[in-house]
């Protein structure tokens, strides 16, 4: 397999701080404030009926805390102590929507929460582990819960200089009211919760789609990560450089009829992109075409790839290997154009941005640009999948990926 595969910068999708010390500062600030007489949330309290129940969980979460107060973060010493406090941060991190914050923006909460503990060697077996997840996947969907209520739009106030729209943050949104729907003469501009702001919808024409007969658009607004060509069926994707492996990437495995062999796409391509926390998280389609098939694809939050360690960079470091087993969205489309056959865009959440909600189904028709889904409080990733066939010229200067790649602008030209 050849690899194009620029080196992502540390902590390149602004969902945790670069500066070290304050993340530190920030996760002191957060323990000094947990209240261990504070009732669990039901999916924390479940959590901790797993860890208390399960010998093998009981085991791995408090090997990983040990194991981490052994070795020195990036941080300073480890700053989570026990499983009690782990679990009473989570408890907190799940009752509240994230702020803007122009010193550092922990867009990853509960990723910071366990930021060095997934570097562990107990730490990497935990969140591999089924049960886990499941866990895992309860305690998001029950934040997600909160990301929708009014109680959750208080981060917005535009009256609240440290809010999303106060005057740092919108200078880091540069044009937000001519690019996006929204009401700048209210309070909380318009929108009714966190998610609501979070999935907000781009304004009519801001967004012109490739219009060149051979032009494939780009599907999120993101900055590029890695290409991959001659891709293989099965390969190393936990190792140092993350190889791409197709039979993991589509779950070949649990393959529907509806849906295509993966190895159809074997010897094709994979490009990869990531979204940043201050990005527009809606897809759109690449390409003129019929949607075959969608498949939901369960899997890890929290895991990630054994070589990066405490590295600082960790997530962005982890983005090939998660591709491989984080919970995901898989939309196929067969292409308009036969020199295009049968692509899939791959929807990748990472730690807590997991929710893909997929808006079009099988027998769909859609056009390049359409929107066909988005990702709700994230999903910090996605990939494009083509065949052996496909011949294809990615627009210079996608790589090395140091900027932000606009959506519906032209990604690639068939050649």
């Amino acid at each position: 397999m050849e690899l194009i595969s620029p080196v992502a910068p540390a902590v390149a999708g602004a969902w945790l701080p670069s500066d070290q010390g304050f993340l530190r500062d920030w996760l002191d600030d957060l323990i000094g404030d947990i209240d261990h007489k504070a009732p669990l949330k039901k999916s924390v309290d479940a959590f901790h009926q797993l860890i208390e129940d399960d010998p093998q969980v009981y085991m791995l979460f408090n090997d990983m805390l040990w194991q981490l107060s052994h070795r020195e973060t990036p941080t300073g010493s480890p700053q989570v102590k026990t499983v009690d406090d782990l679990l009473q941060l989570f408890n907190t991190a799940i009752q509240s929507a994230p702020r803007y914050n122009t010193s550092g923006l922990v867009g990853f909460p509960i990723n910071a929460i366990l930021n060095w503990a997934m570097g562990t060697q107990a730490g990497f077996a935990a969140f591999l582990n089924d049960k886990v997840n499941a866990c895992f996947k309860d305690m998001l969907d029950e934040w997600a819960e909160y990301l929708t209520t009014d109680a959750s739009k208080d981060v917005l106030d535009k009256e609240d200089e440290n809010s999303w729209f106060g005057e740092k943050a919108l200078e880091a949104m540069p044009d937000f009211e001519k690019t996006f729907v929204c009401d700048p003469t209210d309070r909380y501009y318009g929108f009714t919760s966190w998610d609501d702001f979070f999935t907000r919808r781009l304004k009519p024409g801001v967004r012109p789609v490739a219009s060149g007969d051979a032009e494939v658009a780009n599907a999120c607004e993101s900055v590029p990560y890695r290409l991959a060509t001659k891709v293989r069926e099965r390969d190393t994707f936990w190792l140092k450089g993350q190889p791409y492996a197709l039979a993991y990437l589509l779950d070949s495995a649990h393959r529907t009829p509806a849906e295509p062999d993966p190895d159809d796409f074997v010897g094709g391509t994979v490009y990869q992109a990531f979204l940043s926390a201050l990005n527009y998280h809606r897809w759109h389609s690449p390409v003129d075409g019929t949607v075959r098939a969608v498949r939901h694809i369960p899997g890890t939050y929290y895991s990630q790839t054994p070589v990066a360690l405490c590295d600082v960079a960790a997530p962005d470091l982890s983005q090939g290997y998660i591709a491989h087993l984080a919970a995901r969205a898989v939309v196929y489309i067969d292409a308009e154009k036969p020199a295009v056959g049968t692509m899939a865009f791959v929807a990748i959440g990472m730690a807590e941005v997991s929710s893909c909600d997929v808006t079009v189904g099988p027998g769909d028709e859609v056009e390049r640009g359409q929107e066909i889904g988005t990702f709700h409080y994230g999903g910090s990733t996605h990939c494009l999948v083509f065949g052996p066939d496909v011949d294809l010229e990615f627009v210079p200067p996608v790589f090395p990926g140091t900027f932000n790649l606009l959506v519906n602008t032209k990604v690639a030209t068939l050649k």
